[in-house]
């Protein structure tokens, strides 16, 4: 019996147990105390134990994501007595991702779906209490169109509604019939795509996730459906990033630009009844955040003054006058607003982050790991609304009744009424998880830091095991200890897991987030005293065998570690940077980002740039080193991965590269579910090629 698979169950929750199997069937099912896998091929089994049905648990693995149901964007129907969600989930089969719409009926508590075709993303509720969704059904749509498909709540069939000429992003119901999109166009006809030819003579001339850009802006589009007229709101050379509605008025964030883009965004108010449309605050003077109209003649808005931070200091609230645009300070606020930055690879569409109502505005910020919902009202007072440990990832509130979607209890994201569950569209009993556990210490800055580390799946103490370093990118992001499919899937092959939030991470506050002209220093000195303390707390981790990991920025800090210390014996840096100077004009906000991020442009003090670059100290590395790159990726340009491993090859330390075609930089988050698993994969390949012994190496 030694030597056969073993495999978890589970029942109701009352015991577990585990079972041995042959290849032949069931021989023998006793309890335990603790469930233990042996076998992560092993699929789920059903057997009967005392007349009851009992199902077999597994750790996750590279392709669990693909039976994970993404929930979001909940909202409340314009009576309030239903709530409309979308629920997607990848396709194998067609290496993409299908989504439908679903309603949550309050009087009956009942949740049921109401489209089938798996083309419906997003929507928006409709004056008649119908819901309204993009989708293309018809054989002969342009392919530069919009076609808007209408559903009833009560079910039937979709019929479409109306057609815009272009690819919108986003519609919103502004009321009476009315609705905003926005959409990135042409400027002018004569920059329309050709695919064997591309002008660029502006900068910046792609942008991650969208291609490239040159001579396109994303304008916001005014839409009558009684009448068919479409009207543009904002100025052809404007990119539009968000706006606000309240009555009449549409207060908008907008960038008119030509040539070069510069940093802060002008703030427009437009008037659908009058067509008027005046320039509150312009350009280039001030940098602002979420915006939010919650009076008739004022409007929320954060921002910041000059400050010794420059833009690395969170924003402040203010308040604007519509009459003229006087800015006000309301209250400072030392965190994030307008959404969540807790990190994970586990989520999938979006979401209302802001609203406003009368005289109160309602924002997601992130505060230490976990993401929050608050409200702030003309008194300057701020509230906390949903509190949970977790990420509050999107909202919306009806007549004092909040739903959220969100990530708790070391489940997916699922919706919340007023803090009941009201969705369970993930059984998430079927995988044996590895809980994150809380650690704090104190690093010699002096700043105490929380992290986390989680045991291997099927944990025997006194076993010796590998482990793996995770950071995340950003840096103003956070880990937290909501579910994150990779983790689960390297503690499930037998890894301790570890990760920290270091300096230069969102949530703790500016003077905690600030690392600019300091990149590799004290959040590189955090990052091995936290290791440290890890291997303090966890004498089974072979400190012999440690691997480290990370994305964009985490990637970073990757190609920083292994020029820095031979104490890892694996790295996999995905999506990284190499060189601060090149990357200054070859990202899509590298010709501001160096300058806030890494205190210089190349051509004020281009040894600061050079100071703070992995390259520099390439000469230094030993450490096996795989990168994982996305040739369509405009953030971290895939030069950025070309150069680290190149250099590493030519100096003889061992290396692969693996380049994902089409792919961009969001690949671990939303990438084709094929590349998804074939990333995972090979990072997890690479770790157990250098940080196992063959014997412990197992089928994936």
């Amino acid at each position: 019996m030694e030597n056969q698979p073993s495999v978890a169950f589970w029942s109701r929750g009352i015991y577990k147990a585990e079972a041995h199997f042959s290849r032949f069937g069931l021989f023998s099912l006793r309890k335990t105390d603790a469930a233990c896998i042996i076998d992560l091929d092993m699929k789920i089994w059903k057997v009967m134990i005392n007349k009851e049905e009992v199902f077999a648990v597994e750790a996750m693995k590279v392709d669990s994501f693909c039976e994970f149901r993404f929930v979001s964007n909940p909202g409340f129907s314009p009576d309030g007595s239903r709530i409309a969600f979308v629920v997607q989930q990848a396709d194998m089969e067609e290496n993409g991702y299908q989504g439908d719409l679903y309603l949550y009926e309050r009087q009956t508590k009942t949740v049921r779906r109401l489209t089938t075709a798996g083309d419906a993303k997003s929507y928006v509720f409709t004056d008649r209490g119908s819901l309204l969704f993009a989708a293309g059904r018809e054989k002969d749509e342009k392919r530069d169109t919009t076609s808007y498909y209408e559903i009833p709540v009560h079910g039937g069939e979709a019929y479409k509604k109306f057609e815009v000429p272009f690819k919108a992003t986003r519609i919103f119901h502004a009321g009476n019939g009315r609705y905003l999109l926005l959409a990135a166009i042409p400027v002018t006809d004569a920059e329309k795509e050709n695919p064997a030819y591309q002008v660029i003579d502006e900068v910046p001339f792609w942008f991650n996730g969208k291609g490239f850009t040159n001579k396109k802006r994303q304008n916001l589009y005014l839409y009558q459906e009684d009448t068919g007229d479409l009207l543009r709101i904002s100025e052809d050379t404007a990119e539009v990033s968000e706006f606000s509605v309240r009555g009449n008025l549409v207060l908008y964030k907008a960038y008119p630009w030509t040539d070069v883009r510069g940093s802060y965004e002008g703030v427009y108010l437009y008037n659908m009844e009058t067509g008027e449309n005046r320039c509150l605050l312009e350009k280039d003077v001030r940098r602002t955040g979420m915006i939010c109209l919650w009076a008739d003649d004022e409007a929320l808005i954060t921002s910041c003054e000059d400050n010794p931070h420059g833009d690395r200091k969170y924003m402040d609230f203010y308040t604007m006058k519509l009459s003229d645009g006087e800015m006000k300070l309301l209250t400072p606020y030392d965190f994030g607003s307008g959404g969540t930055n807790v990190g994970s690879d586990a989520r999938m569409g979006g979401g209302r982050s802001i609203k406003a109502g009368d005289g109160v505005c309602y924002f997601i910020t992130t505060r230490g790991e976990s993401a929050f919902l608050c409200s702030i009202d003309q008194s300057g007072v701020i509230r906390d609304l949903v509190a949970e440990k977790g990420s509050c990832d999107s909202f919306d509130i009806y007549d004092g009744h909040i739903v959220v979607c969100g990530f708790y209890d070391n489940k997916l994201a699922e919706l919340y009424l007023d803090g009941v569950q009201i969705t369970s569209q993930n059984n998430m009993e079927q995988w044996q998880l590895s809980i994150p556990e809380e650690v704090t210490f104190t690093a010699s800055d002096g700043y105490t830091l929380t992290g986390w580390i989680m045991k291997p799946v099927g944990y025997i103490p006194g076993k010796k095991y590998p482990a793996i370093l995770n950071i995340h990118g950003g840096p103003r992001s956070a880990f937290g200890s909501i579910l994150y499919h990779e983790m689960q899937v390297w503690a499930g092959a037998g890894y301790f897991v570890f990760f920290t939030n270091p300096r230069g991470s969102d949530g703790f506050g500016t003077d905690f987030g600030d690392v600019s002209g300091r990149y590799g220093t004290i959040d590189y000195d955090n990052l091995m005293e936290f290791t440290d303390h890890v291997l303090s707390c966890e004498p089974d981790i072979d400190e012999s065998r440690l691997g480290v990991t990370g994305g964009s920025y985490g990637g970073f800090m990757t190609n920083w570690i292994i020029g820095h210390t031979d104490r890892f014996a694996a790295a996999a840096s995905q999506r990284s940077i190499a060189n601060w100077i090149s990357y200054e004009y070859s990202s899509d906000i590298g010709h501001t980002f160096t300058k806030y991020d890494l205190g210089a442009f190349a051509i004020e003090d281009v040894k600061k740039l050079w100071d703070q670059s992995p390259i520099q100290f390439v000469g230094n590395c030993k450490t096996p080193t795989l990168f994982i790159h996305s040739d369509s990726d405009y953030r971290c340009n895939v030069s950025e991965g070309i150069e680290m491993f190149a250099a590493l090859k030519v100096l003889g330390v061992e290396t692969r590269m693996c380049m994902f075609r089409g792919e961009n930089h969001e690949l671990s988050r939303s990438g084709k579910p094929g590349n998804r698993v074939v990333r995972i994969r090979e990072i997890l390949d690479w770790m157990d090629s250098h940080l196992k012994p063959e014997q412990e190496k197992e089928a994936r």
